[in-house]
């Protein structure tokens, strides 16, 4: 079976993927994940970082993991797309990127001093 994958806003919105029917919008998946947004996006990204920190538990087993190297991965990412942004941000979108770095290079400082 070799369907062409959807290419229009309509196909989209209510598509086949290996048998599982995806809706978006009023469907149900969309019921149970939070909205995608800009915002939402970073505020991902965010969490990630501070996993990385050992801030946040590890969503795998629960239990506090550090490891320094990808949360400054993830910190220079958020910097990356503050860079490549600039200009095209709504003020909400601005404050919550410049916040989440301000708050996560920080706190990669406190941690990497105590190691």
């Amino acid at each position: 079976m070799n369907q062409r994958p959807p290419t229009t806003p309509a196909q989209v919105e209510s598509s086949d993927v290996d048998g599982l029917e995806v809706e978006v919008g009023n469907g149900t998946l969309s019921d149970e994940l939070p909205r995608i947004d800009f915002a939402t996006f970073l505020l991902s990204l965010s969490h990630s970082a501070l996993v990385h920190l050992g801030d946040a538990p590890n969503p795998v087993d629960g239990s506090p993991d550090q490891n320094l190297p990808m949360a400054r991965q993830t910190i220079d990412l958020l910097a990356l797309l503050e860079q490549k942004t600039r200009g095209n941000l709504t003020g909400e979108e601005e404050r919550v990127l410049q916040q989440a770095l301000y708050d996560l290079r920080l706190r990669y400082v406190e941690v990497s001093r105590q190691k």
